[in-house]
């Protein structure tokens, strides 16, 4: 099976205020547009630019509870395929808007090292918060995925009381 995938970040803003001028003239009104944006186009395969997996799920994680995603060989595809990552290429995840609790990502037992480190966690605050992170168009390698013993990416409901809900899209190659 094939896979082609795009990924554009996009940040647009436009900041207004009042410009200043000398002691002799008149203030002005300015405004600065900012649009910058950042595609990163996917073919298939297992190279530079290439992905060959990819997992995509809502999933709900109930009050001061915690899941251990599988990167390798757990998983299962929208074909009921199961999926081993050796190398991630871009993944996401976004936090429903409805939480009311935050939804924490990475550290755990057997933790998937390459991207956050041991210790390193990731808040993703309610409304909708949402955490990207883009391999660039000409790297190979990605986030290596050691199975066994760094293949675990965990998410955690930061609190009791309520559920929280995220999505997560994953994309990577088998070798």
């Amino acid at each position: 099976m094939a896979l082609v995938a795009g990924l554009t970040a996009r940040v647009t803003a436009t900041h207004t205020g009042t410009a200043p001028t000398n002691d002799l003239g008149t203030l002005t009104s300015a405004s600065q547009v900012l649009d910058h944006s950042q595609q990163i186009n996917f073919t298939s395969g297992t190279g530079a630019g290439q992905v060959d997996r990819i997992f995509s799920d809502q999933r709900t994680i109930s009050a001061s509870s915690t899941e251990d995603l599988d990167l390798a060989g757990v998983l299962t595809d929208s074909f009921g395929s199961t999926i081993t990552f050796a190398r991630i290429k871009a993944i996401k995840v976004v936090a429903a808007a409805g939480n009311t609790n935050n939804v924490v990502v990475g550290a755990g037992t057997n933790p998937w090292l390459t991207m956050l480190n041991s210790t390193g966690t990731i808040t993703l605050r309610p409304g909708a918060g949402f955490s990207a992170w883009i391999g660039g168009a000409t790297d190979a390698t990605g986030w290596a995925v050691t199975a066994t013993t760094g293949d675990i990416l965990k998410v955690a409901n930061s609190s009791s009381g309520s559920s929280v809900t995220y999505d997560i899209i994953i994309l990577g190659c088998s070798a």
